[in-house]
């Protein structure tokens, strides 16, 4: 009997097992050799410990650029995400003829890999045949091309409103099935008590969305910080290091200087960073659960 019910205890323990050994397997490896890298342990001739790449990470106007760049690209992002997000997920929520079409078009930009949104966001911003300096010029209102992409502070801003337009369809999705799970009675109920609309948004609708703006902010902020088909399609963290985030500059490192050891070790930093947004993720959702 008591057999029977350990085995029933963690029958479903065995069921995940697969996919757990599976997910350490593809996921597990390469973070292990990351770390293992970071201090010169792995993939060179004679391995020795040491944390000269970290100390290197403090002394390199290149990453600490880069870490000031990502900080100001994903919190500017993100708060724009939600905002524009929040807005379109409150259109789409409303009992409007077509709104599945609306919905589809909405969500687009997200759809699109990050490569061809660079690059289609590249031709708009190009100098010549760019969309915009094309229309600014024919129309008359500009006499030479603006190189957007060309001078640091205007490439930044428009890698930064790039993936404005193409990530909010994420931060929608999330708080549209919020929205949706709302009942309607409590609507309902504010309506026979006088409840303004902007009174039935504040008391109501931020209330039971509160858990989901948390959740989506997290996440985005997750996904933000990996960031790099955009960035390398469009600028390619030019000019100079003016728009490089931390995932373009491990791809350099690793893939264009081979410096195996020092991308590692800020792909670990960049892990770390990533881990500690994730904490809160992990605590609300634990709370839910139970």
């Amino acid at each position: 009997m008591l057999a029977m019910q350990i085995h029933d205890r963690y029958k479903g323990y065995f069921f995940i097992l697969p996919a757990f050994i599976l997910l350490v397997s593809i996921l597990g490896f390469p973070a292990i050799a990351a770390v293992l890298q970071s201090f010169n342990l792995m993939w060179v001739s004679k391995p020795s410990f040491t944390i000269s790449s970290y100390l290197r990470l403090f002394q390199d106007a290149e990453f600490l650029g880069s870490l000031v760049n990502t900080i100001i690209f994903v919190s500017t992002t993100v708060s724009f995400h939600l905002l524009i997000g929040l807005g379109v997920a409150l259109l789409l929520n409303l009992e409007i003829k077509r709104r599945h079409v609306f919905r589809v078009i909405a969500i687009l930009p997200w759809t699109m890999p990050d490569v061809i949104g660079g690059l289609i966001w590249k031709f708009i911003f190009d100098t010549l045949p760019g969309f915009i300096n094309g229309v600014l010029i024919h129309g008359g209102m500009l006499a030479e091309p603006i190189d957007f992409l060309g001078t640091p502070f205007l490439a930044f801003c428009s890698f930064i409103l790039a993936e404005i337009w193409r990530g909010y369809p994420f931060v929608m999705l999330i708080l549209l099935a919020g929205l949706q799970a709302i009942p309607r009675y409590q609507y309902e109920a504010g309506a026979i008590d006088g409840a303004s609309s902007i009174q039935s948004f504040l008391y109501i609708t931020l209330p039971n969305l509160k858990y989901m703006v948390i959740i989506a902010m997290i996440l985005d902020t997750i996904w933000e910080c990996r960031l790099f088909g955009m960035v390398y399609s469009m600028t390619g963290g030019g000019p100079g290091y003016s728009s490089q985030v931390l995932s373009l500059l491990i791809y350099k490192h690793y893939f264009q200087f081979f410096n195996t050891s020092y991308a590692a070790s800020i792909a670990v930093v960049l892990a770390a960073i990533m881990l500690i947004i994730s904490i809160p993720y992990l605590r609300i959702t634990m709370r839910r659960e139970v």
